[in-house]
C-alpha cells in the first residue's frame, strides 16, 4: 500500500538533518504530497540553512544539544510532543521513499509495535549498498540473530515507523548516539517484548551531498553494542 497515509492513523514523521539543505525540501514536499503534514526536523547544527529551509516549509524544528544520529534522536523521542500515533523516523537525503510509509503505518496498524525497513525482502533493495557495506551488514544480521535468537533480515537501516505508546516505553532503553541507535532499537524493542515486523523497502542513492556514516568507524561500534548487549544477557 502506497501513496496515501491510511485512514484512522495519524502520523508524525521525524528526520535527524545535518547540512542537508539540498535534499530537505524535497523530501518535505513529498511527505506533504501524501498527506503528512506532522513533520518534525532534529538538526545537528547545520551551517548550511537546512534549519531555515525546513522551517520556511512548515517543519517543526528542533536544534539537538548534543551530538549524532543517535543522539538526535534520543532527544527528540524526550523532547518533541509527537501529534501521531504513529512515529515515522527517516533520513533526510531523498535514499528513503516518503511514498513507502502507508507501508509502514499500515504494518503499525496491523498490531506491530516497531515496524522497521528491510532492502532484503522480496519487492526491496538498494541503489547505495556498496560490496563492502553490504557483506559487513550480512555479517552483523547474522551475529545479532545468533546472539539474540532474533530472525531480522536488514540491520543498519533506519527507515523505522513505532507505535506511540510502544516508543514511549523504548526510548528510555536507548543510549547510543551514533548509528548504532538503530541496532540498539532491534535488541531492545525484542527484548522488551514488543513485535517488530519488517516492511519492505528500497534504498535510493542520496540526492545531494556526502553521507556522515563511515564504514569501519560505526561498523566497529555496532559489533561493540551486540557484544555488550550480548553480554548483558548472560
Amino acid at each position: 500500500m502506497q501513496g496515501h497515509i491510511p485512514v484512522g492513523n495519524r502520523v508524525s514523521v521525524l528526520i535527524p538533518t545535518l547540512n542537508e539543505v539540498k535534499n530537505i525540501g524535497n523530501i518535505i514536499s513529498r511527505l506533504k504530497h501524501i498527506g503528512c503534514s506532522s513533520i518534525f526536523v532534529i538538526d545537528g547544527h547545520s551551517s548550511d540553512g537546512t534549519v531555515e529551509r525546513a522551517t520556511a516549509l512548515g517543519a517543526k524544528t528542533v536544534v539537538q544539544d548534543g551530538h549524532g544520529k543517535g543522539g538526535a534522536l534520543l532527544e527528540a523521542f524526550e523532547k518533541v510532543c509527537f501529534d501521531g500515533d504513529v512515529i515515522i523516523v527517516m533520513d533526510a537525503d531523498g535514499s528513503m521513499s516518503p511514498e513507502e510509509i502507508p507501508r509502514f503505518a499500515e504494518a503499525v496498524r496491523n498490531g506491530a509495535h516497531v515496524a522497521k525497513g528491510s532492502r532484503f525482502l522480496p519487492l526491496a533493495g538498494s541503489e547505495d549498498l556498496t560490496p563492502l557495506r553490504r557483506f559487513g551488514n550480512k555479517l552483523m544480521v547474522i551475529a545479532l540473530n545468533l546472539l539474540f535468537s532474533t530472525n531480522y533480515t536488514d540491520l543498519c537501516y533506519g527507515f523505522i515507523a513505532f507505535r506511540k505508546d510502544a516508543l514511549t516505553s523504548l526510548s528510555p532503553h536507548l543510549a547510543s548516539d551514533e548509528f548504532e541507535i538503530e541496532t540498539e532499537i532491534c535488541i531492545k524493542a525484542r527484548a522488551l517484548g514488543f513485535r517488530v515486523d519488517e516492511v519492505p523497502s528500497f534504498e535510493r542513492m542520496r540526492n545531494y551531498g556526502k553521507s556522515n556514516l563511515n564504514t569501519f568507524r560505526d561498523g566497529f561500534k555496532i559489533f561493540s553494542l551486540l557484544l555488550r548487549e550480548a553480554l548483558k544477557t548472560k
